[in-house]
């Protein structure tokens, strides 16, 4: 399949590639940072460089790579774990504008399925809990996936040294189970531990 990878430069980004070109697959890894393109053409992926809120780059983007999976890992968050609460608008806006921009991209380039990221935890009510919900509606409304992803922990998550509480799922086998549901029927998947 030809899997198109937004977020391909995230932390379980950097782990679906090598996994995704092992399988067979052929890897379109988008990255808003030019300067990411080595990591990902090193990896194993095509390094697309677009900003997910360019609706129009995105859809010309995903329409030249024509994809038959789009999955997509966008997050916006901080490298340290304590500056989450400064990203929360941030990240809201990536699950609802970006995922949107994502899905009408989809739209326009023969309608490839798509796989998208959320929480598996329940989120105190507020930006980011709206914004999950959002995604995972409008996901769901055009036969897509949802992967409901446990906390991260493992190497180049912010619970390197520690497991957190559950629901929890070690990186990797977050991302061999990624994979592994690349057809999957639409519905909620829940990734943990």
């Amino acid at each position: 399949m030809r899997v198109f990878l937004a977020g391909a430069s995230g932390v379980i980004g950097q782990r679906l590639i090598p996994r995704l070109v092992r399988a067979g697959h052929v890897v379109g890894g988008m990255t808003r940072s030019p300067a990411k393109t080595e990591l990902l053409a090193d990896l194993g992926a095509e390094p697309i460089v677009c900003d997910v809120f360019d609706r129009d780059a995105l859809i010309q983007a995903v329409r030249d790579f024509g994809p038959d999976v789009i999955l997509n890992e966008l997050t916006d968050l901080p490298d340290e774990v304590e500056k989450i609460g400064d990203h929360v608008e941030l990240n809201a806006r990536i699950r609802t504008e970006g995922n949107q921009n994502v899905i009408e991209a989809a739209r326009r380039s023969g309608s490839p399925k798509i796989l998208a990221q959320t929480v598996a935890w329940g989120l105190p009510d507020g930006p980011d809990a709206r914004a999950v919900a959002e995604l995972e509606r409008s996901v769901l409304a055009v036969g897509g996936v949802v992967l409901s992803y446990g906390q991260f922990y493992g190497p180049g998550t912010y619970n390197e040294q520690r497991i957190p509480a559950e629901p929890r799922v070690q990186i990797d086998r977050a991302a061999d189970r990624t994979v592994e549901l690349l057809d999957e029927p639409s519905g909620v998947v829940l990734i943990t531990d």
